[in-house]
């Protein structure tokens, strides 16, 4: 087998890794690496032998199947070519050729690029050393051990976000079932939200630890990795259509100006928890018929678009909503004569408010740069934007929130006032107790004398008994 590139794969490693999932959430691919078990040195080069000669055969086909280079009036061209590793199409003369390096080997990085150069005479570049046409690999694993350790904290940042979110969720969704004085139409869709983001965050850290994280889950291939597969799709999809009932709420709320009558929840109920079966199920069928790999693992597939399309269509209306919201409430600042800057701070707020809740930042920042460095900086924010988004819609919508904190003060001087009442009726009570033990202890010295005498104080025994009985009148 033809191996002509630098860079070429060192032997097995004893523990090796690979690149496995880019995050299914929304516009942006953030990648995690998993480790494998140790494989045998046969089993690991069986394996990527059948991997290349599958991308031979593939080459080849495209070769015949394309037409010849016309060559009628432009430079000399480099023929396609088929290197051991990659298939080359026919490119003009002094121009580089790139694309994404093999995911043969587990120390190369698909998402690096490998470049062959067409000379000027229409020769691709032979390498001085071997004088053989060479292709450059080098990019392929030389960031290995820098991507690798920021894979590990990428995925031990969403497991930490996604535990911290569930956390501040369960504690927020306790305060709103507590607190009868917060029941409204608002704090519902609320209540509901918070559980789609609970059991989307809950379903992930299963996802990530059960399946990312044990590929010996994923060559067994069970039902029940595809039956999470499906339940995680929903649920995403669960919680990007909450956060539609939520957009769709407060445009009705603000825009359309709704105060006479409640809102009818059960349409509500319907977009947010029966609306995403559709497109989770469409995708699972579709999955099962025509791209049915190991765990449905692979990102290497338009059927994602079943799930990610309305997805992005109902962050996409949100977006709309949010501008809709802000142009209407700048316009009623506008026309008041309250105080201006006092009025611009809460349109301020609300938008700030606004912004996690309804998930725009899939659509602001879709795009990840192609330097490496600005690359890892964009995975660290969006990492820290979609697995701590329930800590930060918790703590603004819950913890934040002015009604819910005079509700806590409430209770917190309830329990400090019924504290008090507690130590002052327990001070109360050992008072009267004291005063019970008194009756009987104190008079006793009375009885205990070392004196032999038959005189108290110049008084007689029974002088001395009539003055305990009088004592003892005098405390009763």
């Amino acid at each position: 087998m033809n191996r002509e590139a630098s860079g070429n794969k060192s032997g097995a490693d004893a523990v090796c890794w690979t690149l496995l999932v880019r995050h299914v959430l929304m516009l942006c691919c953030c990648r995690r690496l998993v480790l494998q078990p140790q494989l045998g040195r046969l089993v690991e080069q069986e394996m990527v032998r059948k991997k290349i000669l599958d991308s031979q055969y593939k080459c080849f086909e495209k070769m015949n199947r394309q037409p010849p280079y016309n060559k009628t009036g432009r430079p000399p061209y480099c023929s396609r070519n088929w290197d051991g590793w990659l298939c080359w199409d026919d490119t003009p003369a002094a121009t580089y050729a790139s694309q994404n390096c093999p995911n043969y080997f587990v120390d190369f990085d698909p998402t690096e690029k490998a470049t062959k150069y067409c000379g000027e005479d229409g020769q691709w570049f032979r390498h001085p050393d071997t004088n053989r046409t060479w292709s450059n690999y080098t990019l392929c694993n030389e960031n290995t051990k820098a991507k690798l350790k920021s894979a590990y904290i990428l995925f031990y940042m969403a497991i930490v976000g996604h535990a911290l979110s569930i956390a501040s969720l369960l504690i927020s969704l306790a305060i709103f079932f507590y607190f009868r004085s917060l029941s409204c139409q608002r704090i519902t869709l609320h209540k509901n939200l918070f559980c789609s983001y609970v059991l989307n965050s809950a379903l992930t850290i299963i996802y990530l630890v059960a399946v990312v994280n044990n590929p010996e889950v994923v060559s067994r291939n069970p039902v029940g990795c595809k039956v999470l597969h499906f339940f995680h799709m929903y649920m995403l999809g669960c919680n990007y259509f909450w956060m539609l009932c939520e957009g769709i709420y407060l445009h009705t709320l603000i825009v359309v100006a709704v105060f006479a009558e409640e809102q009818h929840l059960h349409w509500y109920y319907l977009l947010g928890w029966g609306f995403p079966l559709v497109p989770a199920s469409i995708h699972a069928v579709a999955r099962k018929k025509y791209f049915d790999d190991n765990c449905w693992m692979s990102v290497e597939t338009h059927l994602l678009y079943a799930v990610h399309g309305p997805i992005v269509a109902a962050l996409l209306v949100n977006l709309f909503f949010l501008l809709n919201i802000i142009r209407v409430l700048v316009t009623k600042l506008r026309d008041t004569h309250r105080a201006e800057s006092n009025m611009y701070m809460k349109a301020v707020r609300a938008t700030l408010i606004l912004v996690p809740l309804l998930g725009i930042q899939f659509v602001i920042f879709p795009w990840r740069p192609e330097n490496r460095i600005a690359g890892e900086v964009y995975e660290y924010i969006m990492h820290i934007l979609m697995h701590y988004q329930g800590l930060l819609v918790a703590t603004i919508f819950c913890f934040f929130n002015g009604e819910v904190q005079a509700a806590l003060k409430r209770q917190w001087m309830q329990y400090k006032t019924q504290w008090g009442q507690r130590r002052k009726d327990h001070c109360s009570m050992r008072s009267t107790s004291y005063t019970a033990t008194s009756i009987t202890e104190v008079p006793t010295f009375m009885y205990h004398h070392e004196c032999n005498s038959e005189h108290l104080n110049g008084r007689h025994t029974e002088d001395s008994e009539l003055v305990a009985l009088k004592t003892g009148e005098t405390y009763a």
